[in-house]
């Protein structure tokens, strides 16, 4: 099987990436207002892959992080995926 476009598939794709956002037709779209997020929740199913790598950590900061017991390389991730989606939704208001 193959994922590449076709000719006609690719100039289309090029006619839509030229398209001004206020050109396009959202009408067929319900609005995602509040309503709609009222009900939304995080998929159960989703487990980001890991990644084994080697960090240089202060050791104060390290310290603290093993004195909260088990687990401080998760406590690791959650902090740097906060900031992650922190920083993320900072940028890209909608």
């Amino acid at each position: 099987m193959t994922n590449k476009l076709t000719e006609a598939q690719m100039a289309e794709v090029k006619k839509l990436a030229k398209m001004t956002e206020e050109r396009i037709d959202y009408s067929d779209i319900p609005p995602l207002n509040d309503t709609f997020w009222a009900g939304a929740v995080k998929n159960p199913f989703y487990r980001p892959t890991k990644q084994a790598t080697t960090v240089r950590i202060d050791a104060d900061v390290l310290a603290w992080l093993r004195s909260k017991g088990k687990g401080y390389q998760t406590k690791i991730n959650g902090i740097l995926r906060e900031a992650m989606i922190h920083e993320v939704t900072d940028r890209h208001e909608y």
